[in-house]
């Protein structure tokens, strides 16, 4: 199954690169004001993004760039013509809004996000695709000469990981993952309470997100509908025929071939937050991940629908990653609520000898409850804050919304300060950090799945002593992606 094509992938290499050396070579008609020069950041200061992924992620996220003046959207990118179309339109109909102009027409359409990547005047993408498509999309991105701001989770594969780290050390380019709790004050400050020793020495820490589902059916196959390139939007993943199943939106995170289900998809936000915590206590990734869970059998779906994984890391620190519904039975933690029958369906749980902190989405808890108006103190430990203005965000945000808009914006800060000073500028999540949260989601998933002890080496960057679940490391990939991940050099 490794490395075939679609029996119904009728597009060329040579017909795509002619295309593509066409609209290199006619001068790009970008009206004034995409470029800028109606605001009050010089053109040549301007950043241009494309987006690339118009579903519901790429819609609900690009608006939060609107009102940022350093930086526009000139291009949007999706496989199906009706969604990249609206995006356009919802997008051009915000930016006559925030000029005052009767209408505004500035952004590109395309079909294949080779195209936007080839336009040298885009300085920046957004990725909201499917998982299956991040790090293809990203590497091609990064030698593209494009700053990267990535959804999460990372990869679909350890292999996919790894080879995404790979691309940004060698063209560096700025990356951004999209775990946007790292932009978002209340959570930063949840992570230092911790890091300061207001909860005494960690004991241990818990992590728990929503589980995939069982169900979904390939049948009956369909033609695929008008408008809508199939093939590339399978992409990197083996061909299977069109279904309604595969393709719907909320599906397509319970299916192994485009995702590795919730443990990753839902879990980023958590590992992540925990790998927050985890840079700054000279911690990398856990070594040995032990425990068992179950896989959705029978349908479409196969990815895992409960776990209990307990990692631990080379100095004997252990990590317990579990899906929400296990959390629910463990005896010795907190059952927080945001209400009557609102119990917490993702969280970070940091139990020390005086006490704990709990970061969810939706809100922090800590025990004793005194400590969530704790000051950090000019001398203490504090994380990285970007955005460095947190002052421009639109106030009234709710805690959806807030970690969104402030994560926008430090990406675009990141970007102007690595321009303005020639040196290298970090991200306030950046892919080293998003390598080592993804493992754990990776490590755990295999642990599942083999129902055996998993050893991991930090250094070789591999598992060791289970040559089956080795080879789980990585998943078949058709050409030409594959090798776009696999020969970097």
């Amino acid at each position: 199954m490794d490395d075939t094509t679609s029996p119904t992938d009728h597009r060329t290499r040579r017909g795509f690169l002619a295309a593509v050396a066409g609209s290199m070579a006619a001068p790009l008609a970008v009206p004034a004001r995409a470029l800028g020069r109606d605001g009050a950041t010089p053109p040549s200061d301007r950043i241009n993004f494309g987006v690339i992924g118009a579903g519901t992620r790429g819609p609900y996220e690009t608006p939060f760039y609107v009102p940022i003046d350093e930086c526009e959207v000139v291009a949007v990118c999706d496989v199906q013509r009706d969604r990249r179309i609206a995006l356009k339109d919802k997008l051009e109909k915000l930016y006559a809004e925030r000029k005052s102009a009767a209408s505004y027409h500035g952004i590109r359409l395309y079909e294949d996000f080779r195209e936007l990547l080839a336009r040298k005047e885009i300085d920046a993408v957004y990725i909201a695709t499917p998982d299956h498509w991040h790090v293809p999309m990203t590497i091609l991105a990064q030698k593209a000469g494009k700053h990267c701001h990535t959804e999460k989770p990372l990869g679909t594969s350890i292999e996919m990981d790894l080879a995404a780290l790979k691309a940004v050390r060698k063209y560096r380019k700025l990356f951004l993952y999209g775990a946007e709790r790292r932009s978002y004050a209340p959570a930063r400050h949840a992570v230092e309470l911790v890091l300061n020793g207001r909860i005494g020495k960690v004991k241990e820490v818990v992590v728990t997100c929503p589980a995939s589902r069982s169900g979904g059916s390939a049948a009956p196959e369909l033609p695929v509908p008008e408008g809508f390139n199939y093939d590339l939007w399978l992409g990197p993943a083996p061909y299977a025929p069109f279904c309604a199943d595969r393709v719907a939106h909320n599906n397509i995170f319970e299916i192994r071939d485009y995702s590795l289900g919730m443990i990753a998809n839902w879990g980023a936000h958590p590992l992540d937050e925990l790998q927050s915590w985890a840079d700054h206590s000279g911690l990398t990734v856990p070594v040995t991940y032990e425990g068992a869970g179950r896989i959705a059998q029978g349908g479409l779906f196969n990815c895992a629908t409960e776990w209990n994984v307990r990692c631990t890391y080379e100095n004997g620190f252990a990590l317990r990653f579990v899906d929400n519904k296990t959390y629910q039975t463990l005896p010795d933690v907190p059952k927080l609520t945001l209400g009557p029958g609102r119990p917490i369906t993702n969280l970070t749980l940091w139990v020390g000898t005086d006490g704990w902190v709990a970061s969810a989405y939706e809100r922090i808890f800590t025990q004793p409850g005194s400590l969530l108006t704790s000051e950090i103190g000019p001398n203490e430990i504090h994380l990285p804050k970007r955005p460095q203005h947190e002052e421009r965000i639109r106030p009234g945000l709710n805690v959806w919304d807030g970690p969104v808009a402030a994560h926008a914006l430090g990406w675009i800060e990141a970007i102007k300060a690595q321009r303005s000073t020639k040196q290298r500028v970090e991200t306030d999540d950046p892919i080293e950090t998003a390598v080592r949260s993804d493992l754990i989601a990776q490590l755990s998933d295999i642990c599942i799945r083999t129902g055996r002890k998993i050893h991991w080496d930090p250094k070789q960057e591999t598992i060791v002593g289970d040559e089956a679940a080795k080879k789980m490391m990585s998943r078949p990939i058709r050409e030409p992606w594959a090798s776009v991940v696999r020969k970097l050099g």
